[in-house]
């Protein structure tokens, strides 16, 4: 009777690896649907990847723009505020008085 558990041991185990086996594969429609939901999802991201780099390049030339603006102020402040020392350092006329 032991031989005879032993002996079947091997069929036993090769139907539960078998039916294992069998029950572990996809099917090829399941797949290719799978694939579609993640093609999609990319698809997706990929678009709002896109548009953040359009919203990231508009806002790099505006900061650009904006630093042109602000190196000129700033030149000209520089060139006034040459101007306003060399005025404040020039002796006043003298004023006669009136009459």
């Amino acid at each position: 009777m032991i031989k005879r558990s032993i002996a079947q041991l091997p069929i036993a185990a090769a139907l539960v690896f078998g039916g294992l086996g069998l029950s572990a594969c996809a099917t090829q429609g399941y797949v290719d649907r799978r694939i579609d939901e993640v093609n999609v999802h990319l698809t997706a991201v990929e678009a709002k990847a896109n548009e953040a780099d359009q919203k990231a390049d508009t806002a790099m030339s505006a900061a650009q723009a904006a630093q042109a603006s602000a190196t000129q102020a700033n030149q000209k402040a520089d060139q006034l505020s040459t101007q306003v020392s060399g005025l404040q350092q020039q002796p006043a006329p003298p004023r006669t008085p009136r009459g």
